[in-house]
């Protein structure tokens, strides 16, 4: 299968290296990887074009952006301006963070999973993070959740779930509106990838009230909102965090900010989370 890597980068010269190392060393190695340079000013544009310059696969793409981290927005525009510089001979595209470790066997793997099973939409192994010596499960999500920092999609999957949407939570909207056009999801457990950078470590105040904003114009609902925030505060310990995403949510509605699903698509997503969570009390 044809493996297209698009790796938003900025200011990664910690571990744009690493990343690219371990996709160089892959099993199974890519068509094509495409390394967006994201308005860094450290080296890693100088680290990437060593890369580029060694394999002929990867390709270094410069672009001009903010320096505030605001996640979604800014990532998934970098992503674009990668995607635009590909062709359309892929069978898989994958949006990759630039500072993951990945086992050698991880796109072997992948291709594997996608060619037994037609209906497989999305596909992923699971990040782990560094703590005191000991490499354990990044554990911010559900198990069945694919994170942002690695994700791989069936080409058609991609294109008719209308590709990513620029904005916070575009990595929960990609599964909801695959499982709405009856795609398929897997997470496996033996592909440990290393994260070197804990999610959100870099989060500033606004992109907290962001998430709240995510889950109105995901079409949640108030009810639904009220227990996503509860439950990613306590997964956090931090119930400030809480009062951030509700008070993103009202502002959100107040503002009448455009959603990002249709109606349709938003009564099949709130009735999927309603689903969800009577099966765990049950």
């Amino acid at each position: 299968m044809n493996f297209y890597i698009i790796i938003p980068a900025h200011n990664e010269e910690t571990s744009i290296g690493l990343t690219l190392d371990s996709l160089c060393k892959q099993t199974l190695l890519p068509r094509k990887v495409v390394v967006v340079n994201d308005n860094s000013t450290d080296n890693t544009a100088a680290i990437i074009k060593s890369y580029s310059e060694k394999h002929s696969f990867i390709t270094l793409v410069n672009s001009k952006s903010s320096n505030e981290h605001l996640p979604g927005t800014k990532i998934i525009n970098a992503f674009y301006k990668g995607y635009q510089t590909l062709d359309e001979q892929y069978d898989i595209i994958c949006k990759f963070d630039a500072d993951l470790i990945f086992p050698v066997n991880y796109l072997e793997q992948l291709a594997s999973h996608f060619n037994h099973n037609p209906k497989l939409g999305m596909a992923s192994g699971f990040c782990y993070i560094e703590k005191k010596g000991d490499w354990i499960l990044e554990n911010l999500t559900r198990k069945d959740h694919i994170r942002g920092a690695l994700k791989a999609y069936r080409k058609s999957c991609f294109l008719e779930i209308g590709k990513l949407k620029p904005s916070m939570g575009w990595d929960t909207i990609d599964e909801l509106l695959a499982k709405y056009y009856d795609w398929e999801i897997l997470t496996d457990e033996t592909l440990y990838v290393k994260h070197l950078k804990p999610t959100g470590v870099s989060y500033n105040k606004a992109s907290k009230y962001l998430q709240g904003e995510a889950m109105y114009k995901m079409r949640y609902g108030f009810i639904i909102t009220l227990i996503s925030a509860l439950k990613l505060a306590y997964k956090k310990r931090n119930f400030s965090l809480f009062l951030d995403y509700m008070s993103g949510f009202f502002k959100a509605q107040k503002s009448k900010t455009p959603y990002l699903v249709s109606d349709q698509e938003g009564e099949f997503i709130r009735n999927l989370r309603w689903k969800g969570m009577l099966r765990k009390l049950k």
